[in-house]
């Protein structure tokens, strides 16, 4: 796809069908085909395969020749590509109280009809590996939302998978929600780590000497695991150096002589970086 910067990337896309029998196709793609049940929209129920989203509309009698959709993390990210496709959109982008979504339609060269959307409430991931490698951004900046405890527990259950030095499962977590600790952590290395007074939570990334050799090594895996899983259900993170330090442990309630890798912020994000220009891949290997 050549260079990227500058350009929203989609988090998921779904193509819309229309249907007659919105139970008879479920039933189909369900049990027949294996696909689960995405989510149920109004009108519209979209199933999923793996990462592909079918999306079937009963419209009736009404014209229907299906839509693609692309979908973004945000509202940025729609508004941005109505500003690169004025010309061929409908309208500009509004709120949809039927569906909770913020949207735009706009068509290609030979009249498909396209959407772009953001949805306006939490959804089950979609995204890639491949996406998820490229498009993770360090976030800042977060909405005062607080995180639900069962989104936490999914994060976690991706983190069980991180690997350790001879299976020695030497990390953990710990995580902080209560504000005193989190404006102490954010005054700790100025601006550097105050993004983490903006943080509805923090979590530290621990390990235990006394379980590895590799214990270091073993903590910095389990963050990145950590910061990439949090992307994967829509949270936002940013990797703080330098927190491997008494204060941290003293607030945090860790041993002393553990070690904790990193202290990142984590929650919704409230806003959306875009890329930077990345050096070519031919560069990376000597």
């Amino acid at each position: 796809m050549g260079d990227t910067v500058g350009y929203p990337r989609a988090a998921s896309g779904i193509v819309f069908l229309k249907a007659t029998d919105l139970e008879g196709v479920r039933n189909f793609y369900q049990d027949q085909l294996g696909m689960t049940v995405w989510l149920r929209q109004a009108d519209c129920l979209l199933l999923r395969h793996g990462n592909m989203v079918l999306g079937f509309c009963d419209r009736g009698t009404d014209s229907f020749d299906g839509l693609l959709t692309f979908v973004y993390p945000d509202r940025a990210g729609v508004d941005r590509m109505y500003q690169r496709l004025t010309d061929r959109a409908e309208s500009a982008p509004e709120e949809s109280e039927k569906y909770g979504i913020y949207q735009f339609f706009a068509s290609d060269p030979e009249g498909r009809r396209l959407e772009f959307q953001a949805f306006l409430h939490p959804t089950e991931p979609i995204v890639s590996g491949c996406d998820l490698l490229v498009s993770r951004r360090s976030v800042r900046r977060f909405l005062d939302t607080k995180i639900p405890e069962e989104k936490l527990q999914q994060v976690l259950e991706l983190c069980r998978y991180s690997p350790t030095s001879r299976h020695s499962e030497s990390y953990y977590f710990v995580a902080t929600s209560n504000r005193e600790n989190l404006e102490f952590l954010a005054g700790l290395r100025g601006s550097s780590s105050a993004p983490i007074g903006e943080a509805p939570m923090a979590v530290a990334a621990c390990s235990d000497p006394s379980k590895s050799g590799g214990y270091v090594q073993d903590a910095c895996i389990a963050a990145y695991h950590f910061i990439l899983a949090a992307t994967v259900h829509g949270l936002g993170t940013c990797w703080m150096a330098g927190m491997d330090r008494a204060e941290v442990k003293d607030c945090l309630g860790i041993p002393l002589e553990h070690h904790v890798a990193t202290v990142t912020p984590v929650g919704f994000p409230a806003e959306s970086p875009q890329p930077k220009q990345r050096r070519d891949a031919g560069s990376l290997i000597r």
